[in-house]
């Protein structure tokens, strides 16, 4: 195993790919071989590609020798993963939904051809929950992907197989989606970097399922990565309008560079005040405050008690904001009849998982409380304004992750209000970055969310490329 080349940044192996002290040949390879001795034991990619990997870099390195280096793209030859909710021409798009198990993508979604347009040369794509809709990865088609640092630990969803493979070093970097924490949670409990963008920053086309109406925002495409670096310039490279995904909006993105701590302002907040976060996951916030306050910035611990409601206001905003109801996907056009499909699933004979049916079945009770669904958008929105104007234009939000670092697998269904923590700030539309500080005493990750203001995404990156110097960033598991 090639231990440098499966901790460098994607930007890093694209610029000796360039200069010719690296093929891409040997870059694919490396994280091919990565791949065939993790995914056994976590299940993290579901379908690979390796042979046309192969000849795409075999075809990248002629194309340097005869540009002399001159000219290539910026990823040109650097390997990756895809989440197999996007399409990708040739590919299985199936998201995990056993009526769409022999769905083939005909053609690229438009983040997978912005990024393929960048030079980038995708090894496989990587498993989700059924229909991306819940904090462990794990569905009828392909199974259950597992957490490299412990596999009795899950992934997190709905990127899982993303955040596995790139924890493991199988990947430098990956594509993902977040509608309540489905970059962030897996990043988090896989010990990366994982960026959610602005809301409405990123085309969704070619994502299934996709959001509707005001949810379309509240949806995020973005980028798991090993190295924090990567971050904006693959953000930049998939961001902006495509025509079709009439959410996406035109907007400047700035440079990581553009931003100093120094005069700053970070808002602190502990905890969300329904569940409060383990004391590793305290201790590690509180050394990235102390940090920002010895670089300058101006540290500000507030409570808000609209929080503690975060699950219920995410819940209700999204369904208010949603066309289509979770059930009618998950029957794929047609509502299932979920009575039947809990009596089927406890003789084991539904085409469902328990937390996709569970979710189908709170949605419609949830659907008959209209006194209730008011109540909390309008708490959502006056919680939006709130935080909008305690974080303000040059401040950040650090905010925890999850109660605790990553769960043994099946326990989030005791406790499926834990993603909370990621899922208000889909509702805010905040830029958000999730960057992992270390391991703890059982060799779990460890992290924090960085949240700014809309379209303040240079600044959640910047923060999470000071913290990686200042504790370490990614820690391979064969570090531990």
């Amino acid at each position: 195993m090639n231990e440098k080349l499966l901790t460098m940044s994607g930007k890093q192996m694209a610029e000796m790919i360039r200069k010719g002290t690296l093929t891409s040949r040997e870059a694919v390879e490396a994280h091919i071989e990565r791949i065939q001795k993790v995914n056994p034991y976590i299940n993290a990619v579901v379908k690979d590609r390796f042979e046309d990997a192969r000849k795409e870099a075999d075809a990248a390195d002629r194309k340097v020798k005869s540009s002399k280096g001159k000219n290539l793209p910026p990823y040109h030859g650097v390997p990756c993963t895809i989440k197999e909710a996007y399409a990708f021409a040739g590919m299985p798009n199936t998201s995990g939904l056993m009526a769409r198990k022999n769905i083939v993508a005909k053609e690229d979604a438009t983040a997978v051809a912005r990024l393929r347009k960048a030079g980038v040369i995708p090894l496989g794509v990587t498993n989700v929950p059924e229909l991306c809709m819940w904090v462990e990865t794990n569905n009828l088609i392909y199974g259950r992907t597992k957490n490299p640092y412990n596999t009795r630990r899950i992934a997190g969803g709905s990127s899982g197989g993303e955040g596995a493979i790139i924890g493991a070093g199988g990947s430098p970097f990956g594509l993902g989606s977040d509608i309540g924490g489905s970059i962030r949670m897996p990043s988090f409990f896989n010990g990366v970097f994982g960026h959610k963008p602005t809301g409405g920053l990123v085309a969704g086309t070619g994502h299934y399922p996709m959001a509707e109406n005001d949810a379309a925002r509240y949806c995020t495409y973005g980028i798991l990565s090993r190295r924090p670096e990567d971050l904006m310039p693959l953000i930049k490279i998939i961001a902006g309008p495509d025509g079709k995904d009439m959410s996406c909006l035109p907007f400047k993105l700035k440079e990581p560079s553009d931003f100093s701590l120094k005069g700053s302002t970070v808002v602190y907040i502990e905890s969300n005040g329904m569940f409060r976060p383990s004391a590793d996951l305290r201790a590690a916030q509180r050394k990235c405050a102390d940090l920002f306050e010895k670089k300058g910035a101006r540290i500000r611990e507030i409570r808000n008690p609209k929080l503690r409601y975060s699950f219920l206001i995410w819940s209700d905003m999204l369904s208010a904001a949603s066309a289509t109801p979770f059930g009618v996907m998950l029957g794929n056009g047609k509502m299932l009849n979920l009575p039947l499909e809990f009596l089927k699933w406890l003789f084991r004979a539904s085409d469902h998982t328990i937390p996709a049916i569970t979710l189908s079945f709170l949605e419609a009770v949830n659907k008959k409380a209209k006194g209730m669904v008011k109540k909390f958008v309008a708490m959502g929105h006056s919680l939006k304004e709130e935080l909008v104007s305690e974080i303000g234009r040059n401040g950040l939000l650090l905010y925890p992750s999850y109660p605790t670092p990553a769960p043994l697998h099946n326990k989030p269904l005791m406790t499926p209000m834990h993603f909370a923590y990621t899922a208000i700030l889909n509702i805010m539309e905040f830029p958000v970055t999730q960057v992992p500080l270390g391991l703890n005493e059982k060799g779990l990750p460890l992290g924090v969310q960085v949240a700014a203001l809309h379209g303040n995404d240079h600044m959640t990156i910047a923060a999470a490329g000071e913290l990686e110097k200042a504790f370490g960033g990614w820690v391979p598991p064969w570090n531990k």
